[in-house]
């Protein structure tokens, strides 16, 4: 049976699609250490202590999140194929993982996310000609905390300012209905691990290369917007010519509402 390992975005922890497991897939998402709510963050909020207390993500790093995962897979190869699946800077982590334990892992899938090949960091992309059109500039405006103080990146993703949800619902899932918007807004931890999309994030083409991989291409995403989707392809299949990418289409926003939610886990079946 083969079993599906999402791997975490950011501002979380991951899980597997109820409709994929009932497919008859076994499927797990990866919980990392340190993404965690705490009081300041409820209702009524507590902005000032929000913006002051320590997270438990400092001192956490991306090879931390990386050794995490890479036990999960692990722990999954023992009950057979195993399918890594990555979305957003998702992506730089399954690159790190392959890299890490290509023999683990039968197909890499990347979910409208981040491959690094000729570029090293999702930073990097995001500076390019493709990347001209990213929103991802339009959710500064949820950053509630000086990082040096907190030790990560927090966002109040429970603000309720209209103009910046607008914004937000715009940029990640514009397709959706307010109810679907909020649900996805709210499933987000506040916090994230500062200098997330700066750590070098490169496979090699002896480990990572040799791993088959899939490209889920979101053709109206504007995170990661289709014109940088399309370099990144482009990129690993002349890295690993032997290895292309097989390249499927979703129409639909960074993050897919209820009704393209249902059509990628068909994508995932058919892949298994």
């Amino acid at each position: 049976m083969t079993t599906f390992v999402f791997a975490a975005g950011a501002n979380g922890v991951s899980s597997a699609p109820a409709e994929l497991v009932l497919r008859g897939h076994r499927g797990v998402g990866v919980d990392l250490s340190g993404h965690q709510f705490r009081l300041s963050y409820q209702a009524p909020q507590d902005l000032a202590a929000f913006a002051t207390e320590r997270s438990p993500l400092a001192g956490v790093t991306v090879a931390d999140q990386v050794v995490a995962t890479v036990d999960v897979v692990r722990r999954a190869a023992a009950h057979g194929p195993v399918v890594l699946v990555g979305a957003s800077i998702g992506g730089a982590a399954i690159t790190l993982v392959a890299d890490a334990v290509p023999h683990l892992i039968d197909l890499l899938v990347y979910d409208a996310a981040f491959c690094c090949v000729d570029l090293p960091t999702p930073d990097e992309y995001l500076k390019t000609p493709e990347a001209a059109s990213s929103a991802i500039g339009d959710l500064l405006g949820f950053v509630a905390a000086d990082p040096a103080v907190v030790g990560a990146v927090r966002c109040n993703w429970r603000t309720a300012d209209r103009a910046l949800l607008a914004a937000a619902k715009s940029a990640f899932m514009a397709e959706a209905t307010d109810a679907e918007f909020f649900t996805f807004l709210n499933g987000m931890t506040p916090d994230e691990l500062p200098g997330k999309g700066s750590t070098p994030a490169r496979g090699t083409r002896a480990r990572w290369g040799r791993v088959p991989r899939v490209y889920v291409r979101h053709l109206r995403d504007r995170v990661i917007p289709l014109a940088l989707q399309n370099r990144m392809i482009r990129e690993a299949d002349a890295a690993t010519p032997g290895n292309r990418f097989r390249v499927f289409d979703l129409d639909t926003s960074h993050v897919p509402d209820t009704r393209k939610l249902a059509e990628l886990v068909g994508i995932y079946d058919a892949l298994a």
